[in-house]
């Protein structure tokens, strides 16, 4: 079954609107309802005083109906009694100013007081509804991120430091405090990299975005073992928050999570746009639940937020982009949220049930969705397979925020991006991978701009090359180590006998500047004066500055660098037997293989005929052709695989 549903938030609502709840869900054929999130205040009027009153019958409600409910933590969002009673629990900015309550997270996770009152509510849900029929999973908190430059951050901070580095002398090494006379001689001295007169230090806010994933951890890791403690047998997790926004290091929460569960909301109307960006954040979800099934926890029915402007997508968008996140391995479908609000900060915000109601078009296409997940339910349970890899570092991601580097308009997350686009354009299911994973079930690992280069990644990538994988390594790659000091001698650093190359100079490219290659083609982002070393140089900067993309042989496999941004990698693919999941799809056209099923999604304005046919496990019928912004999905015979290749 792929569940279907979302949050529902009752306590927003009369008896008599729960009662056409409990009817359109039925319509809707929800499963699910992530029930609780921000509701603290009433879950907890006063401080030890508990009403869970409306609760009770919500989930007996919903059980009654046959819905599952994955019951929240509303830790995210703290009453006015806590702030009134614990106001040095509030967020500080970085420039010093205390936020005040009267919107969502308004809390300091390295408070004391917070996360005493945190766990206590957490304790007080789990006691009463351990073994409740209704719970078949746990939410802890919402969108862990919260960042917070107070004096409780800076004490937990140094208590983190003290962990990481055991002396005030490491510290000082690491973060090269001998520049600008900053070293310190007592523990104290430290604080946050609060606002200051120029540039920060920019190790120490590396270390602070580290110290902040871990301590955001500590806080849901104490709520999660009070909940097993009570439920031993609970699923539990939490959802982790849109890629533009991330300020957890995803790989080690994932350790930490029963299943992952991703928000994901689009900024764009446009199909083609859209479905990359599905695909992008659908392959990461996978990828951080060592690719097992994971939940979609948020989307929105059909607003999407353009710059600033609210926007519908086309009719039919909702049952269609949904699918593709099933099609990469989503097992739940959900959306914030079942009804939407009538008053608050996002009255405004989508919802499957809006406030025309039941008789909308929102409300029509979510009881298609309904049907079209209880047909593919047999989907639930397989796994997507990935011929390529990239490597995705949130150590290098933050070290790149970084004020001062060569180039303002570098971004990571907008490399991993691109080099994901080219691969999605190309008909290529991608996986992505940690520093120090074992890589060997791969044709082709992708490193995009991994800025920060450490010992144990290297080590992982060397071998990975030299058994026989084929490794491509794009600009600003190898520069420092983990404590933001640059690798001596050369770039990339750790990695110049594998590439095979000696970058001198960096020589970055304004936003919307190309560079011509003497290949015919060009590149954008980024230039470099590069040195081969031994490795086949394939390209050159036509301009003469020298060679652009080179390609060399180390060990049994065979290792690429790209000095600026190509548009395509079809070189690479080729080099290493890197096939489209479906070949002979035109462009606008992509396929996901999920176990023994082809999903096939038709972007453009024409009928696509396909270059296999099948049973579409949407409507039965033998299909041969995909019509324009819809999707198919074929069933085969695993061991008949060369029908679809």
């Amino acid at each position: 079954m792929i569940g279907f549903g979302g949050d529902y938030n009752p306590e927003q609502w009369d008896p008599a609107t729960w009662a056409e709840d409990d009817e359109l869900m039925r319509r809707a054929r929800v499963t699910t309802a992530t029930v609780g999130v921000f509701s603290w205040a009433i879950l907890e009027p006063a401080e030890g005083s508990y009403d869970f009153g409306w609760l009770d019958d919500t989930l007996d409600r919903l059980h009654g109906n046959g819905i599952s409910v994955t019951l929240a933590t509303p830790t995210a969002s703290p009453p006015p009694w806590f702030t009134f009673a614990h106001p040095d629990a509030m967020t500080v900015t970085a420039d010093g100013t205390r936020l005040t309550h009267g919107s969502r997270d308004t809390y300091c996770a390295a408070s004391p007081a917070y996360r005493e009152a945190a766990l206590r509510i957490a304790t007080q849900l789990a006691r009463r509804y351990c073994g409740h029929p209704a719970v078949t999973r746990w939410h802890i908190h919402n969108e862990y991120g919260t960042i917070c430059w107070c004096d409780h951050a800076a004490e937990a901070f140094r208590r983190w430091l003290r962990d990481r580095y055991r002396s005030l002398d490491a510290v000082n090494e690491a973060w090269s405090t001998s520049f600008w006379s900053q070293r310190y001689s007592a523990w104290e001295q430290i604080l946050p990299p609060r606002a200051t007169q120029y540039l920060p230090n920019p190790a120490q806010s590396l270390d602070f975005k580290r110290f902040w994933s871990d301590e955001l951890l500590a806080a849901y890791t104490e709520q999660r073992d009070e909940i097993r403690r009570h439920d031993p047998g609970a699923e539990v997790t939490t959802n982790f928050i849109l890629a533009a926004w991330q300020p957890i290091d995803v790989w080690r929460w994932s350790r930490e999570v029963d299943v992952v569960a991703i928000d994901h909301y689009l900024d764009t109307t446009d199909e083609t746009e859209g479905h990359a960006d599905i695909a992008f954040a659908a392959d990461r979800a996978r990828s951080f639940n060592g690719g097992r099934p994971w939940v979609l926890m948020e989307q929105a029915a059909s607003l999407v937020n353009t710059g600033g402007v609210m926007a519908h997508r086309a009719a039919g968008r909702v049952v269609m982009d949904s699918l593709g996140y099933v099609a990469r391995g989503a097992d739940d479908v959900l959306f914030f949220q079942w009804r939407a609000s009538r008053g608050g900060s996002e009255m405004y915000h989508a919802a499957l049930v809006p406030h025309t109601g039941p008789v909308s078009r929102i409300f029509r296409e979510a009881v298609q969705l309904g049907e079209t997940l209880e047909c593919i339910g047999e989907v639930a349970g397989s796994e997507v397979r990935a011929d390529v890899a990239i490597l995705y570092d949130a150590d290098s991601r933050w070290a790149l925020e970084t004020r001062s580097l060569p180039s303002d308009h570098l971004s990571y997350l907008g490399q991993i991006r691109a080099i994901h686009r080219m691969l999605w354009e190309a008909g290529v299911t991608t996986d992505f991978a940690p520093l120090g994973a074992d890589l060997s079930g791969y044709r082709l690992v992708v490193a995009p701009t991994l800025y920060i280069m450490p010992v144990a990644g290297v080590d992982a990538i060397r071998r990975y090359v030299r058994e026989g994988g084929h490794l491509a390594v794009t600009f600003f790659s190898g520069i420092v180590d983990e404590a933001h000091r640059i690798h001596l001698g050369g770039y990339p650093g750790p990695l110049r006998d594998v590439l095979g190359v000696r970058v001198e100079e960096f020589h970055p490219l304004r936003p919307g500047v190309t560079i011509a290659l003497d290949d015919g083609s060009s590149g954008t982002v980024w230039s470099e004066l590069l040195r081969s070393e031994g490795a086949e140089v394939m390209a050159s900067y036509a301009d003469g500055l020298g060679p652009a993309i080179t390609r060399h042989a180390y060990g049994a496999g065979i290792a690429w660098y790209l000095s600026t941004q190509p548009r395509s990698l079809h070189d690479i693919l080729r080099t290493a037997g890197v096939s489209p999941v479906l070949p002979g799809l035109p462009p606008g056209v992509d396929a996901v293989r999920r176990g023994r099923y082809l999903f096939v999604f038709n972007h453009g304005d024409t009928p696509t005929v396909l270059p296999v046919s099948g049973t579409d496990l949407l409507t039965g019928q033998t299909v041969t052709t995909v019509q324009p912004s819809s999707a198919v999905i074929l069933t085969h015979d695993p061991e008949r695989r060369q029908l679809l290749a």
